[in-house]
């Protein structure tokens, strides 16, 4: 291993030193904002009037004059209940999120009121107050009742305990009807109503139950296999799905009001996976198809029976024709069907479709709206959550997130100069894709060009593994190939199909067939464990660099590529630096081959580490010349904003290199840049009015990247998990 000789002195800058006296507040040195550009990818909406596209839609209820509302099980900023009409955001109807809320996967409107899945837990048994949560080690699954004009207004149907608290009165109009263990699924599966009625699958009991919509008082209830979507026909009669959690695909039953089966059932074609069913004044019935076909499917009734009678979408969605190509009729994890009294066509996907497990958070929520002539007459995009971007190394004005590709036109006002370009997950060809099997979200990209091809690199939230993509768009159109896999806790990696024991181990597609072979893996057995430690870099060329707290540095070295053009990487090629003066842990290492540069972040004896702040690039960061040589040379070290005491802390959370410039990001989205040859900060860039001067939280160890762009100027990309979007800076020093 080579040994290391360090320059001995530390550098601090005067705000740095500063920064370091204070002890609450903001730092004590003014900071000079920096004159940048404020705009965002991945959302219709940039919160600059206050709404947002939510990050996932499960399900829909659509009234007659083309308002649509939605429910999912979570939006990061509390919109799982939501409301749009003619591509715009109307607003959601809070109490669905925090304090034990969260959304559900039904919903149901009549003239009056809006009624809502919802689940209503304890969190952990802090929260007390009986009618109001679930005692300890409970959870509550029900319908929330809101009144349809402005659902932020509960509809109270009972005495609400403590008429001055707020949780009470939510609790007023709710429904409980599963109380079950923590932990324990018993969402309701589907919901509709007329102005006198409320029809509710119980899924957990095999029921459904019926409500007067006034009351709330049960009236009814009647047997069915695992009831999931409901839908009133016309004539009141209701089609039910069944089988919603069985291994064969849901089936479809018709139903009197008062539960009595009807001979007209028929069967859905082959390989359909029905997800939603809605029924139009006509009395066609729709069923939203996530299967291969990815289509909306009408059955019309002739002659007493029904039969196919039309299609809604291209045969295959997404992944027809040049695959991961978004555009009109291209569904992608179908989620929803509803239809108004002019016979438009309301469609909800997210990428994967009404699973239980929360991956369709991560893959993007989309709600559109066709003619009967099969026109979209508009849509409306929440694409990105826990997602970091980076500019495509061959195209300047494409744009890689964790599992999407973007297209940038500069030349467009703030908001407008994105497009949605690329979806690169494959569910139906690659379905060992480990987005489906590590993380609930694609994860955070890096995109190298290496011998003249690209390839995606994704860390996870938690710096865990990093996953590999190659492409290959003459066969795979926009898909991002599963290539290759560094493991690390076995926890994380866990349902990764064929993956041998106790994590930490790479995986290479040998075969180029995208799937996870037994034989492909190779477990380490060098010795040193590489679990653990937040730091994960790929450089341009190629070499991956692991920081580990106390362990110190480690570097995999880009070993060209194999006969199916996947990125080579072995644990026998690996190197280690010991931790360099004057840290005594690491959190980050980000090298330039092109200079033989590296940039280290982390604690040192005079600058510790404090319980609670665990993804932070740390208080100190260093620049080390000659860094190869054997001998490097620190040519700084510069104090990091660290005020762990302030609201919000104001402290790093991630860290990039471009150009002439480090750029550090806090966890409330305020940018920090310095000029990488001195050390000196220039000054910062904070959310615009585009955006409404507002930032989520930056949630991950890597959530910032910048490119400098050939007229000098740079993109710096946020990731901004509270409203579904990128945030992308244009700064020209």
């Amino acid at each position: 291993m080579p040994r290391f000789t360090f320059r001995s002195w530390f550098a601090l800058t005067a705000c740095g030193a500063a920064l370091i006296a204070a002890s609450a507040g903001r730092p004590a040195c003014a900071e000079t904002e920096l004159n940048a550009k404020t705009s965002w990818i991945g959302n219709s909406f940039g919160f600059g009037d206050g709404t947002w596209t939510q990050i996932n839609i499960t399900a829909i209820a659509v009234t007659p004059d083309g308002k649509v509302y939605t429910n999912a099980p979570w939006d990061e900023s509390g919109a799982e209940a939501s409301v749009y009409q003619d591509g715009r955001m109307l607003g959601f109807s809070g109490g669905t999120h925090g304090w034990g809320n969260a959304g559900g996967n039904a919903i149901a409107v009549n003239r009056k009121y809006a009624f809502v899945a919802i689940a209503v837990g304890n969190e952990k048994g802090h929260l007390v107050e009986p009618g109001v949560w679930p005692g300890k080690g409970q959870q509550w699954f029900g319908i929330s009742r809101r009144l349809i004009g402005d659902p932020q207004r509960v509809a109270p149907f009972q005495p609400a305990s403590k008429s001055a608290d707020p949780h009470a009165q939510l609790a007023a109009g709710f429904l409980m009807m599963n109380e079950v263990p923590t932990g324990t699924d018993a969402a309701i599966g589907g919901l509709a109503a007329n102005d006198t009625t409320l029809f509710a699958a119980n899924t957990a009991r095999n029921r459904i139950e019926v409500y007067d919509a006034e009351s709330m008082q049960q009236k009814a209830a009647w047997s069915v296999h695992e009831p999931r979507r409901i839908a009133l026909a016309p004539d009141g009669t209701l089609w039910v799905l069944s089988g919603a959690r069985s291994e064969r695909a849901p089936g479809i039953e018709h139903y009197t009001a008062t539960g009595q089966r009807l001979d007209e059932n028929f069967t859905l074609p082959a390989d359909t996976v029905a997800v939603d069913v809605a029924v139009d004044a006509q009395g066609r019935i729709l069923i939203a198809d996530n299967g291969p076909r990815q289509q909306v499917l009408f059955f019309t009734k002739h002659d007493g029976r029904y039969a196919e009678s039309g299609t809604l979408g291209e045969r295959g969605g997404i992944f027809s024709g040049v695959a991961g190509k978004p555009g009109p009729l291209r569904f992608n994890g179908l989620t929803g069907v509803g239809v108004d009294a002019r016979g438009n066509v309301y469609v909800s996907s997210n990428g994967i479709g009404p699973r239980y497990e929360p991956i369709g958070a991560g893959l993007g929520a989309t709600l559109e709206s066709y003619a009967p002539n099969g026109k979209r007459n508009w849509e409306v995009e929440g694409l990105l959550f826990v997602d970091g971007a980076w500019i495509d190394p061959a195209r300047p004005d494409s744009v890689y997130t964790g599992n999407k590709r973007f297209e940038l036109d500069l030349s467009k006002p703030p908001g407008q100069d994105w497009k949605y370009a690329g979806f690169l997950s494959n569910r139906f060809r690659y379905p060992d894709d480990p987005v489906f099997h590590t993380d609930q979200y694609p994860g955070l990209p890096i995109a190298r060009r290496l011998k003249g091809r690209t390839f995606l690199y994704l860390t996870d939230m938690y710096a865990d593994h990093l996953k590999i993509y190659r492409f290959d768009p003459q066969h795979d159109g926009e898909t991002a190939i599963p290539s290759g896999f560094i493991a690390g806790r076995e926890r994380a990696v866990a349902k990764v199909p064929d993956a041998p024991p106790g994590g930490d181990w790479i995986w290479r597609d040998t075969n180029g067939d995208g799937r996870f072979d037994r034989d492909e893996f190779t477990p380490n057995t060098s010795g040193t464990k590489l679990a653990g430690g937040w730091g994960w870099w790929v450089d341009t060329a190629g070499d991956i660099w692991r920081t580990r707290d106390t362990k110190g540095i480690y570097r995999f070295r880009f070993g060209g590529l194999d006969a199916k053009g996947n990125p080579v990487y072995s644990y026998s090629s690996l190197t280690q630096y010991p931790v360099p003066p004057p840290f005594t842990e690491l959190r980050r290492a980000i090298y330039d081959p092109g200079t033989d540069t590296m940039y280290v972040s982390g604690y040192s004896a005079d600058m510790p580490t404090a319980q609670g702040f665990w993804k932070e690039v740390g208080r100190v960061l260093a620049r080390y010349d000659k860094w190869s040589s054997g001998k490097p040379v620190q040519r700084y070290a510069i104090a990091l904003p660290w005020q762990t005491q302030s609201k919000p802390i104001a402290t790093v959370i991630g860290l990039t290199v471009e150009g002439q410039y480090v750029f550090g990001v806090e966890p409330v989205g305020t940018v920090h840049v310095w000029d990488k040859d001195s050390g000196k900060e220039l000054g910062v860039i904070r959310p615009g009015s585009e955006v409404g001067r507002a930032s989520g939280w930056v949630d991950v160890p890597n959530g910032i990247s910048a490119a400098k762009r050939s007229d000098g100027e740079y993109l710096v990309f946020v990731e901004e998990d509270a409203r579904g979007k990128v945030l992308m800076y244009r700064w020209k020093p």
